[in-house]
């Protein structure tokens, strides 16, 4: 066995008298300047992208342009040159005057406390005497002519006739929910019996062996009459159009009644056809 030499390292320590050329070795010896050559570039590389906004603002910051504020007195500023050839512009219109003298009267408004502006009082009578109510107080002009417009004479009674026109009658709404619900004669038990005595079972729907309720929507009228009588869910074979002449001809019913007066209500009524 070798002797180990004083100034031997760990990995020379470790792989005496072995094949040395096995990769473990040249990566151990190798490993220190790895570390060093990798901690050099990435302190390089964290340092650049620190300072690298800096130096891209600063960069940035000299290609921009300087913008220079002026400030311009609108005042000061020379009057644009008149054209000769130009006409002069038209006279302002003159101040209308009133012919009569005006005091300011505004009619009364309801407004709370605190927006009711302070202003004069309402003019007296005398003042309304020589003057007329207006939106404010002014001067006539006292060379105005005062105009009377006087009635046309009449040669005989005359009649005064007005056109009204005649809307046409409003067609009377109907209700879905009121407060007092239209009502068979009887109430509802006897409505369950008149329509037991009055459906006829329709043959088709016996033979197929039909059976269940058809839904009918109807109106009752002011006067408790039945229209506009229609089917909103049915079952065929003959029961929907046995509803609509079942209840076609019921009696007259109570009419639905709202704020104590009869309107007219939609109703909804389902009738069964259940087979014995």
């Amino acid at each position: 066995m070798a002797e180990t030499p004083s100034n031997a390292t760990l990995d020379d320590i470790v792989f005496a008298n072995r094949n040395q050329a096995y990769g473990a070795y040249s990566l151990r010896k190798t490993y220190p300047k790895t570390i060093y050559r990798s901690l050099v570039i990435g302190s390089t590389a964290f340092l650049l992208a620190m300072v690298s906004p800096t130096l891209i603002n600063l960069i940035s910051s000299g290609d921009e342009d300087q913008t220079a504020m002026v400030e311009v007195d609108l005042m000061k500023l020379p009057p644009p040159p008149i054209d000769p050839n130009e006409p002069p512009p038209p006279p302002p219109p003159p101040v209308e005057v009133p012919k009569v003298n005006t005091v300011k009267f505004l009619p009364p408004e309801v407004k709370p406390d605190q927006e009711v502006p302070e202003e004069s009082p309402p003019p007296t009578v005398e003042e309304l005497k020589e003057a007329v109510a207006a939106e404010k107080t002014q001067e006539g002009d006292p060379n105005a002519e005062e105009v009377i417009v006087a009635p046309e004479a009449s040669t005989g009674p005359t009649k005064v006739e007005a056109a009204v026109e005649v809307a046409p009658p409003k067609e009377e709404e109907i209700f879905t929910v009121v407060e007092q619900n239209p009502e068979f004669p009887g109430g509802m038990s006897a409505l369950g019996q008149w329509l037991g005595k009055n459906i006829r079972y329709p043959a088709a729907a016996q033979r197929a062996n039909v059976a269940g309720k058809v839904f009918v929507s109807f109106v009752v009228n002011t006067d408790g009459s039945i229209q506009d009588v229609s089917v909103l869910k049915g079952l065929g074979f003959g029961t929907d159009e046995e509803a609509v002449r079942v209840v076609k001809s019921m009696p007259k019913w109570k009419p639905g009644k709202q704020s104590g007066r009869p309107v007219r209500v939609k109703y909804n009524l389902p009738i069964s056809f259940q087979l014995e």
